[in-house]
């Protein structure tokens, strides 16, 4: 008998068509990359807080780092990182928030990402695949995430195929493990005092590969409670595939009149 620690390897997901959605995921990419186009991975990491608090880990310094021996946060102290990955280029994109996490930030934050970024790689492109996970401000049942998206595709003037993972599956999603993981550890054991230090912090974030990442501040705070309007849910512009189409689908860019 050893003394052990246990292996987080029992799917939790229930999911029937499970391994056929990831063999459909798989086919979208492949086709994407083949045309040149762009494949983005998006999700929300997981909540900083700000101020004078502990985080694990450990850094050189030349004296001892005091911190709070109690981590009292308030509403305002929550920092709402949002990423955007771009998976052929290895460049990560962040937008800081410290209000909700909501469609709108999701949105706000691929429109920033193709303005910084984005276009200088594929200004030819005429379509994205978005890859997300089932929940959070990005959730495949969330009639509000699929009016921004399609607010979004006219905007960017560019059709934005949308690809959920099953349910129990988010962290087969590749920002999770090919960005955030990497901000956390260029993170680990810093104090995040303010918004403008994990925003210079998390810019700096780099790999032997070559992973690049931008960080920026929100303008403005999100609120929860949006609701799509009555005129989207009635006729929506949503091509939905044929395919799990409560999985996939793409939200149409709609001409300019």
């Amino acid at each position: 008998m050893h003394r052990r620690q246990a292996v987080k390897d029992e799917a939790t997901c229930n999911f029937v068509e499970r391994d056929a959605q990831f063999k459909y995921i798989a086919e979208r990419r492949a086709w994407y990359e083949d045309q040149g186009l762009p494949v983005v991975s998006i999700d929300t990491k997981k909540k900083e807080i700000l101020g004078e608090f502990h985080r694990p880990g450990q850094a050189y310094t030349d004296g001892l780092l005091h911190v709070a021996n109690h981590d009292f946060v308030t509403s305002e102290q929550r920092l709402v990182p949002y990423g955007v990955y771009d998976t052929i280029w290895n460049e990560g994109f962040f937008l800081l928030s410290r209000g909700a996490d909501t469609s709108e930030l999701a949105c706000d934050a691929i429109a920033r990402w193709w303005q910084r970024m984005g276009q200088h790689h594929h200004d030819h492109a005429d379509r994205i695949l978005l890859l997300c996970d089932c929940g959070g401000s990005n959730g495949y049942r969330l009639h509000r995430f699929k009016q921004d998206l399609c607010a979004l595709a006219t905007r960017l003037d560019r059709d934005i195929e949308v690809a959920h993972y099953p349910p129990g599956c988010s962290k087969y999603n590749p920002i999770e493990h090919r960005l955030f993981c990497h901000v956390t550890r260029a993170l680990q054991c810093l104090v995040l005092r303010t918004i403008e230090i994990a925003c210079t912090l998390i810019g700096r974030t780099k790999t032997i590969p070559g992973l690049r990442v931008v960080a920026e501040i929100a303008r403005h705070t999100y609120e929860k409670g949006r609701k799509a309007t009555a005129e989207f849910l009635r006729d929506p512009p949503i091509t939905r595939h044929t395919f799990l189409p409560q999985l996939n689908y793409t939200a149409m860019a709609q001409p300019a009149w």
